[in-house]
């Protein structure tokens, strides 16, 4: 990035919509940085082998997006600082929960999917909304780096439906209730 380049960028910043931008920032940061605990406990608490691969597959894709956050915020000339989000310390809640109550087995599994394609949708909204700021704002590497986390969310959440739908959900059906 140029001198110029660097000074209309915190120009923009100083916006209000370039302050919301780096509280939104800040806000998946924290979101990613949760994940890198959470993913490896869905995994141990699955069973099936296609979700456990997913689970462990999207952890490595959760570490490099923990790196691009950080890279964001380097490009912002600011130090990555992670701000509590409510959202989804609740999501994340609710998935010990439900991992807790739900029998071992493919039951389980159709819980742990559920919880993780929650999780999925709030940060596919989360980068979409950030690119759509940092378009706005004329962040162009920035809108690249999120275009690209935003692809793999989708895809995250993609291949746990395919999960789900290939067997977890008709093993889950044929379980009886107690």
């Amino acid at each position: 990035m140029k001198k110029s380049e660097k000074s209309a960028v915190s120009e923009d910043m100083s916006s209000k919509l370039g302050k919301l931008f780096e509280q939104e920032l800040r806000d998946i940061y924290w979101v990613e940085k949760a994940l890198l605990k959470a993913l490896p406990k869905m995994a141990k608490n699955a069973t099936s082998q296609e979700l456990i691969t997913a689970l462990e597959d999207h952890l490595a894709e959760t570490e490099e997006h923990v790196s691009r956050v950080e890279r964001i915020f380097e490009l912002l000339d600011k130090t990555p600082r992670a701000k509590k989000c409510e959202a989804m310390e609740g999501l994340l809640k609710e998935a010990e929960e439900v991992m807790g109550e739900a029998d071992e087995g493919a039951m389980r599994d159709a819980a742990i999917i559920s919880s993780a394609q929650k999780v999925e949708h709030y940060e596919i909204s989360s980068y979409g909304t950030l690119r759509t700021f940092a378009q706005t704002l004329q962040l162009d590497e920035a809108v690249t780096i999120l275009e690209g986390t935003l692809e793999e969310e989708k895809k995250a959440d993609t291949l746990l439906t395919e999960v789900a739908v290939s067997n977890v959900n008709n093993e889950a059906a044929w379980e009886p209730a107690e």
